[in-house]
């Protein structure tokens, strides 16, 4: 008899414990729901007002090049982006990590039917590029804007992070940036006391480039100079201190210690490469451009368009100062 209280006992504490273990797992799963719920659920303020999403996106259509760079560069791929401006369809130094990639148009007019398809949770674009879409894209999947396209990328690249939810990824991201810009900013020294001026060719048109395109910005985070002469040419500017377009009469306006150009060709519009091509021929044959003391002293670039302009993203910032540090290293 003793022995089968004594196990009587021990039983009915076994089920006591039991109990309360269960009770407890319970309370903790739905603290864990309740955490989820409140942890998942965020608020994006952009340029067509506000955006709400439930949970972390996981598939996701991006409609700027920049923007590709961005994601990208805190690890999403996106199931779908619009066309590199001269790639086919990516530029070179994205091409690897976009394969499986849906192309879905280009910035001037996304594949809203693609789009679709897709199935995306979230779709990043820019009220300069597509505001006329941006309604049927909302009906889509929430969908959130830039305000606009600039030399300074990294104001894109903040909203489009939070909006992806990786905020503390793309603080680091850029970060990782700044550092590089200091230390080659070190590394160069007195050489950023030099003038740089920066021109580009397209189809029957050449552009001098200053100080808030992409290259200008960050020719003015590394401390270079630009030609004196180019604040009063850009005074009243239509585009403010982004671009310019000049005749061939302005070509002396170019001189600097160093001229960086780059020509937008693209391969897959054979009228607009042929034109873009003739256009630098002649410019850079021309006597009054053979004539600039910085070609005579041989101190002329071509790069290219894609890393110096048309990506306007963080991958292209970076090797854009990779090439900067090279070529004064030479």
């Amino acid at each position: 008899m003793k022995k089968a209280w004594l196990f009587g006992l021990v039983l009915l504490l076994g089920l006591m414990t039991a109990c309360g273990n269960s009770e407890t797992a319970s309370s903790d799963e739905k603290n864990k729901d309740d955490n989820k719920t409140e942890d998942t659920s965020y608020t994006i303020e952009h340029a067509m007002g506000e955006t709400t999403l439930e949970e972390t996106p996981e598939k996701v259509v991006v409609l700027t090049n920049e923007g590709t760079e961005a994601l990208l560069a805190v690890g999403v791929k996106p199931v779908g982006a619009v066309q590199s401006w001269l790639g086919d369809p990516w530029y070179d130094h994205i091409a690897d990590e976009m394969d499986g990639v849906e192309v879905v148009g280009n910035e001037m007019g996304p594949d809203l039917e693609k789009i679709a398809t897709l199935e995306p949770d979230l779709i990043i674009g820019n009220k300069v590029r597509q505001e006329a879409f941006y309604d049927k894209l909302n009906e889509i999947a929430p969908t959130v804007f830039a305000e606009t396209l600039t030399g300074n990328w990294q104001a894109n690249f903040e909203l489009y992070t939070k909006a992806l939810n990786k905020e503390e990824e793309g603080k680091e991201v850029i970060a990782q940036f700044n550092d590089r810009i200091e230390e080659v900013k070190t590394n160069l020294g007195e050489k950023t006391d030099q003038t740089i001026s920066v021109v580009r060719f397209q189809a029957d048109m050449a552009r001098i480039y200053y100080k808030d395109s992409f290259s200008g910005v960050i020719l003015e985070q590394l401390g270079f100079k630009r030609p004196e002469n180019l604040e009063a040419l850009f005074d009243g500017n239509e585009y403010g201190n982004f671009a310019m377009e000049v005749t061939k009469e302005q070509i002396p306006e170019m001189d600097a210690d160093h001229l960086f150009y780059f020509t937008y060709a693209p391969p897959y519009d054979e009228k607009s490469y042929d034109g873009a091509m003739k256009t630098e021929e002649e410019w850079t044959n021309d006597p009054l451009w053979e004539k600039l003391s910085v070609v005579e002293e041989g101190n002329v670039k071509r790069v290219e368009d894609s890393i110096w302009n048309t990506a306007g993203g963080v991958k292209a910032a970076n090797l854009m100062i990779d090439q900067l540090e090279a070529y004064f290293a030479e």
